[in-house]
């Protein structure tokens, strides 16, 4: 690995409909315990805008607080105590989503590459790799990592969504998600049609969904109704 000689590549444009200023949020985390590769990592990252934060263990960086932003981590294969492959999967073990990993290591093979492309790696880079190739494998898992942020604030949208529903309107929409009428829904919940269809259009307005099919696919994803799929 070198410092860049030319001008780095450019960063991709932000995901439609996020923040004009998400690329400044992007943070990417580096774990290495030699400090020479550390302070070359973070030079080079920094010169595509990047912020940068620099551990030389694994117990550090638990320890540092996290970007709210998009964030991968670059991490080392061989460190002293836990492997990087093992610290992996300690992640994994936790049951929760993490930031995605790009792995570098000047000891690897390909078992090692397949385990950890396995589990969930963005990238396995061979050191000396080109600055290049870490800069686009850095920009891919930030890529990765902005879709899941994405993705997890529209459930939470949607989630709030649903708790704004009163007892009433839950139980309307769950009988429509069934496939029934207004007719059918009144007749089950023992109160006027039009009542039934009020608290419908309540609900889904609320709901933030224009129709029957997009109501369902959001109740699904909340899993307050099975998918039919």
């Amino acid at each position: 690995m070198s410092l860049p000689m030319s001008t780095p590549m450019p960063l991709r444009s932000p995901l439609p409909g996020a923040a004009p200023d998400v690329q400044a949020m992007r943070c990417v985390f580096i774990v290495d315990d030699d400090e020479l590769v550390r302070n070359a990592l973070g030079s080079l990252l920094r010169s595509i805008d990047l912020t940068v934060r620099t551990f030389a263990t694994t117990e550090a960086f638990l320890a540092a607080p996290r970007a709210d932003g998009p964030s991968c981590l670059v991490l080392d294969v061989r460190l002293r105590g836990q492997s990087g492959l093992a610290f992996q999967q300690s992640l994994l073990e936790l049951g929760q989503p993490h930031m995605p990993i790009v792995f570098m290591t000047g000891h690897g093979d390909i078992a090692m590459t397949v385990k950890a492309m396995k589990a969930g790696a963005v990238d396995f880079l061979a050191k000396p790799f080109r600055d290049q190739d870490m800069i686009d494998a850095v920009i891919a898992a930030l890529d990765r990592d902005a879709r899941r942020l994405e993705t997890a604030r529209m459930q939470q949208a949607t989630r709030d969504c649903w708790e704004s529903l009163t007892p009433r309107e839950r139980e309307v929409v769950q009988h429509v998600a069934g496939g029934l009428m207004n007719k059918q829904i009144a007749g089950r919940m023992g109160i006027a049609e039009i009542t039934a269809k009020i608290h419908r259009g309540q609900a889904m307005r609320k709901m933030n969904s224009r129709s029957v099919a997009e109501l369902v696919r959001k109740m699904e994803a909340l899993g307050v109704v099975e998918s039919a799929r």
